[in-house]
């Protein structure tokens, strides 16, 4: 059996903590958690933090992905109550307070899982093996690299192909897809005919599909009407209630009946939870997100809590669950830190609740919507306000320099030097891999 125990840390008092996951609550939760408590083992699949909310930029050559991933070790250097392994969940043993790993099994006094959640293909088969997600960093440089090949491939395809090749499908409206089209839109019209002078890029067909009636569905039908108009303005095809029935890597099949060749289909059409063996059926609902109550505690347990967007948290204001966005995951992760030391002292736990701060989207360069709790607006304002929000949250000074002067680069000469195609060389050069 291995320890969280660290040899050089007098930790016999300690309690052993678990966190599975290093995503936005993962990582808040092993920082807030008392040094002088607790000792720490943080868990992943990764040995790197991911900001996930600009992977659209990494995918479209307009940040590298070392300026939105930070490796753990270097994070937690110094931080001697932390450890850190690289490993897979595989199942848990409550009754025996343990966990197995695909490197061994581990021991804990307290266990937070925190894995965040994946994409949702709804079952089909096809579409999860043919179509690109979004979810990880290596899904950036993934979409990054099969775009900018298939610009290359255009060069030399036959008339035939050469629609498959420049059409660009997007499933699902959300901020995700949202941003991933406006971002293409601007390549489409500002970078990619100084660099191809050989290819009409006017037939180079952006389509974003939503299966509801609106883009951004989580935001008032004002914003989305906003970034309607703004994408309709970029030249962006919208379908909404119309749904995705396949995709064979060449043909997308709608519910509307049409046929749409394509060769570049990303999926943003929603997340779903990981099912975790060991956990008794009746603490996963809908979305195979796990129930917990205010405190962020799994029914019918006293020391398994689950944080983040993987965690189903029903309040009076929220009866439906909270909305997975980082904030959520962080403040959750925040208050459980404190509730551990409370717990651990016996003293009273406070209740999570949800302080909505706003939402928002950018669909490209000045062009952007959001709310907040008490205004709404959209346009440069509001793509002023996402920029500066979303570099505050950016863990780094120096990658807040790195972003910001690419940023700026950006906007004022339209063009990036990021477009490098980072793959074997081959004969084909379009191998679709995707991480297990």
């Amino acid at each position: 059996m291995m320890s969280t125990t660290s040899r050089n840390t007098p930790s016999v008092q300690k309690k052993r903590v678990i966190v599975v996951g290093g995503g936005f609550a993962g990582l808040q939760l092993a920082r807030n958690l008392d040094h002088r408590l607790f000792n720490v083992l943080l868990i992943d699949r990764l040995n790197h933090h991911q900001f996930q909310p600009l992977f659209y930029q990494v995918a479209t050559s307009q940040i590298e992905p070392a300026s939105i991933s930070f490796p753990f070790r270097n994070i937690f250097k110094g931080k001697k109550h932390i450890q850190i392994r690289l490993a897979s969940l595989l199942r848990v043993d409550p009754q025996n307070q343990t966990i197995t790993t695909d490197i061994g099994d581990f021991d804990y006094d307290y266990l937070v899982i925190a894995i965040g959640c994946r994409t949702n293909y709804f079952g089909n088969q096809n579409i999860q093996k043919n179509t690109f997600s979004l979810k990880t960093t290596y899904d950036s440089i993934t979409i990054r690299n099969h775009i900018l090949q298939t610009f290359e491939r255009v060069m030399a395809a036959p008339k035939a192909e050469r629609e498959s090749l420049l059409n660009l499908a997007i499933v699902g409206g959300g901020p995700t897809g949202v941003e991933l089209a406006g971002a293409f839109a601007e390549i489409k019209n500002e970078i990619l005919p100084k660099d191809y002078h050989d290819v009409d890029f006017s037939k180079f067909t952006i389509r974003l599909i939503e299966g509801s009636d609106r883009i951004l569905g989580n935001m008032s039908p004002q914003s989305g009407e906003a970034a309607t108009r703004y994408l309709k303005k970029m030249g962006v095809i919208l379908q909404t209630n119309t749904l995705v029935k396949d995709y064979d890597g060449q043909t997308l099949t709608l519910s509307t009946g049409d046929q749409i060749k394509a060769k570049n289909v990303i999926w943003a059409a929603g997340v779903t939870g990981r099912t975790i063996e060991g956990l008794p059926a009746e603490v996963t609902v809908a979305g195979n997100r796990i129930k917990v109550d205010r405190h962020n505690l799994v029914q019918g347990f006293d020391n398994l809590f689950a944080v983040g967007d993987i965690a189903y948290m029903e309040t009076p204001k929220y009866p439906r669950g909270h909305p997975q966005v980082a904030n959520v995951a962080i403040n959750q992760a925040k208050l459980l830190a404190k509730n551990l030391k409370r717990h651990l002292r016996n003293q009273p736990l406070k209740d999570y609740e949800y302080v909505n701060l706003g939402t928002m989207a950018t669909i490209g360069r000045n062009k952007a919507v959001v709310e907040f709790p008490f205004m709404k607006f959209k346009g440069n304002p509001a793509w002023l306000v996402w920029m500066f929000l979303h570099l505050m949250l950016i863990l780094s000074v120096r990658n807040k320099l790195i972003i910001f002067i690419n940023w700026g680069w950006l906007y004022i000469t339209k063009n990036t030097s990021l477009r490098l195609i980072l793959t074997p060389p081959g004969p084909s050069g379009n191998k679709r891999e995707k991480p297990a």
